[in-house]
């Protein structure tokens, strides 16, 4: 494929129907899948209900014709909007080499082990059906597609097993849980994860932590005036700085030092004060954290990466501290912030100037070494 410039996306998405994933699941599981999904999109429908923000439509006395076009989403059209695409593996490679794009990494609009816990009976072989439809999506270019395999974390010796499938599969990209609170386990820094960061460590493949959704903002959620909940979207991200602590200061990378973490979508400009303020805590503040023994900022450049979009101080933040071998361009095709159809014109204007081995780490070398392509 001929291309301006050597791109790689660390974030994409696939969109499978759950009709696919059960072709690959025992029918006497079906039942049993088909209630925990209910059970799981009943709590969500409680959590964004349109019902939160009718005082706030009320106050505004905006008329009911334009409540449903907020509701229904109209005016965010865009160009990647409604792409085959998003579900047909095909149309993908086709819209991968309109936008000059070499390799891609996917996740699935379908958070699986928010859900999959909830059969009874069942949720091993659900998980790996689910895995096995997406290791099937990528079938028609693996080079080009790289597929994430949700690893659920409530049975650890079943994500261990899961863990070593994908590698035996060829898999490349594992996908967790961003927040175990939310699911009602432990955190992350809990050793009962040990033997899971040590089968992850020992096939060298990266753990992805996908921000999006985090249940424990069902409050924020419910009280959010706006249409389309953007109080609650923007601070998602920021809630990431849980997970990132839970590992870094909670000693996860001290005991495994090879392990691979990238935060998907988390934004960086607030991450860079983070680190500083982590940093300061304890070399300053006199804040103590006994599980590490080298500043979060050190544990946080070897361990760690974020993934961005088009955010326009990128190379200035990687330079300036959180460093230019951790970040790593994506296009969120086929999502409203996409770059595409114009990734390689956006990379461009974004990194113009910049030095060339930086722009080349930025844009596919990070990806290339994170995830071993």
């Amino acid at each position: 494929m001929a291309s301006a410039e050597r791109l790689i996306s660390s974030d994409d998405h696939v969109d499978l129907a759950h009709d696919a994933i059960k072709a690959n699941l025992a029918s006497k599981f079906h039942d049993a899948y088909d209630a925990a999904l209910m059970e799981f999109g009943m709590g969500m429908a409680k959590a964004m209900s349109s019902e939160a923000n009718a005082l706030w439509r009320k106050q505004q006395e905006l008329p009911d014709a334009e409540v449903r076009r907020m509701d229904s989403l109209e005016g965010r059209n865009y160009a990647a909007a409604g792409r085959p695409g998003h579900t047909d593996a095909k149309a993908r490679l086709e819209d991968l080499d309109a936008d000059g794009i070499d390799k891609s990494v996917m996740y699935c609009e379908v958070s699986a082990f928010r859900y999959l816990y909830l059969l009874k009976d069942g949720n091993r072989e659900a998980t790996r059906a689910f895995n096995t439809t997406m290791h099937q999506f990528a079938e028609v270019d693996r080079e080009r597609m790289i597929v994430s395999y949700q690893i659920p974390i409530h049975d650890i010796e079943a994500a261990v097993a899961e863990v070593k499938w994908v590698a035996e599969m060829g898999g490349k990209s594992l996908q967790l849980p961003v927040y175990p609170a939310e699911l009602g386990l432990p955190d992350y820094w809990d050793k009962r994860y040990d033997p899971l960061w040590k089968a992850i460590t020992e096939t060298n493949l990266p753990i992805c932590l996908h921000i999006g959704l985090n249940t424990q903002l069902e409050s924020l959620a419910q009280r959010d005036p706006t249409p389309q909940k953007g109080i609650f979207v923007g601070a998602v991200a920021l809630t990431t700085a849980e997970p990132l602590g839970m590992f870094i200061m909670g000693g996860v990378f001290e005991r495994f030092p090879k392990l691979k973490v990238v935060f998907v979508e988390p934004g960086l400009g607030w991450v860079d004060w983070w680190l500083y303020i982590v940093d300061d805590l304890q070399a300053r503040q006199g804040y103590e954290f006994p599980a590490i023994t080298k500043p979060p900022s050190h544990y946080f450049h070897q361990n760690v990466f974020l993934t961005f979009i088009d955010e326009p101080n990128a190379y200035r933040l990687a330079t300036e501290r959180l460093g230019v071998d951790n970040i790593m361009w994506s296009s969120d095709y086929p999502h409203p912030v996409t770059s595409w159809p114009r990734s390689q014109e956006i990379v461009n204007n974004m990194f113009d100037g910049i030095r060339a081995e930086d722009r080349a780490k930025i844009v596919c070398g990070n990806a290339t070494r994170v995830w071993n392509l």
